[in-house]
This record gives C-alpha cells, sequence and structure tokens, in this order.
C-alpha cells in the first residue's frame, strides 16, 4: 500500500472522487437547494487560477493510485490562505487521512509566503470542528452557541513564519436567528469573493 500527495486541479479526473464526494456530502447534509445550484456550483464557483501556485494550490492524497483525500486552498492577500474542499474517503474516516491533506495545505501555503490559514465549515459538520480545533484552528465563533446561529463556523491558524502566535481576528457574534445568520453568510461570501477574484485580477494583470 503506497500513499503519496500529488498536486491537481478540478478537471483532472483523478479529482473527479473529491468533487462527487463533496456534492453529496454537502447536498446530503444541506439540501441540494440550501444554496442556487446545490454544491456543485459552490464548488465551481471559483476560477481555477486561485487554485494554483503562485496564489493557491490543490493536493490529493493517492493510495495506489486511488484518490481517498484531497483538498486546496486560494489565496485572500498576502498574508491569508483560505483552506477549502477538504475531504476523505467516506469508508476512510477517522484515520487521519484529512489531518494529512490539511498539514500539506498548510505546508504549502506556508511555503507561498502565506503566515496565516482561514477556513469555514458548516453547522452541520460537528466532526470538521473537531479535527480543526484538534489541527490548533481558533473558532471564530461562540462555541457554546447553537452552530446554527452561525451557520458558517470560520476558523484561523497562523502558519509559516508566524506559526505558533495567537490569533487576534475578533469572535463574530451569534445571529439572532437561523435566517439572520444565512443573510449574514451571504453577505460575507459575497464580500470575499469580490477581494478574492480582485486579487486574481491584480495579480494576472501584473504577470502579463
Amino acid at each position: 500500500m503506497t500513499d503519496i500527495i500529488v498536486r491537481s486541479s478540478l478537471p483532472d479526473p483523478a479529482a473527479q472522487p473529491l468533487i462527487e464526494g463533496l456534492i453529496d456530502e454537502y447536498d446530503g447534509r444541506y439540501g441540494a437547494v440550501s444554496r442556487p445550484g446545490g454544491a456543485r456550483t459552490e464548488i465551481m464557483r471559483y476560477p481555477l487560477a486561485l487554485f494554483a501556485p503562485p496564489l493557491g494550490d490543490f493536493l490529493l492524497l493517492l493510495r495506489d493510485g486511488q484518490t481517498i483525500a484531497g483538498g486546496a486552498f486560494m489565496s485572500h492577500d498576502d498574508e491569508t490562505a483560505e483552506l477549502k474542499r477538504i475531504w476523505t474517503h467516506p469508508e476512510l474516516r477517522r484515520q487521519g487521512l484529512a489531518r494529512r491533506i490539511v498539514i500539506a495545505l498548510e505546508e504549502s501555503a506556508a511555503e507561498l509566503g502565506y503566515s496565516r490559514a482561514y477556513l469555514s465549515t458548516g453547522f452541520r459538520q460537528p466532526e470538521a470542528v473537531a479535527l480543526y480545533i484538534s489541527l490548533g484552528y481558533r473558532p471564530l465563533f461562540d462555541t457554546t452557541v447553537d452552530p446554527a446561529f452561525y451557520r458558517s463556523l470560520p476558523f484561523e491558524k497562523h502558519i509559516g513564519e508566524k506559526a505558533g502566535r495567537a490569533g487576534s481576528s475578533p469572535v463574530y457574534p451569534p445571529a439572532a436567528s437561523f435566517e439572520e445568520a444565512t443573510a449574514r453568510v451571504t453577505e460575507l461570501k459575497a464580500e470575499q469573493e469580490e477581494k478574492i477574484r480582485a486579487r486574481l485580477a491584480s495579480y494576472e494583470t501584473s504577470a502579463a
């Protein structure tokens, strides 16, 4: 049995188990109508260049040539990389595979000069919350509150040259209702997407 981590991209045939696995996972937990176009639209919403060096990366864990886990990150700014698309084959969970992928993504991000990792997970994914806390990620939400009043649960961690430093980002207060939380997350994601796309456009202009 041989495990290797390789660089990939969303169109890569080797990435299809990850993509289809994430779609099944997200649509199964949150419902295919919980967002426009369902999970597939969400997964494909960003340009491929955001998940490739020097802005980001996309890694797969292969076992004897078969994709068993993977993940990616993209750039928010010079300091922050956002981890995305973390997935493990459902029959191989609780074996530390997601932990290996997250650590590999952190290492890749640090090599590209990032010093802060940011990520968010859904309110119906307690195992993901436990994983990120175990890896030293700081919750940017009140862990004593029903996570439905956040809907999206953000975390941060310093990596690279700032590894080990405590985070200082403010903790978000809970919303008054699930509907308010949904509206807040929608607004935040729109702001983040605008920032991320602007960063890509700036990079492409400077590289031209």
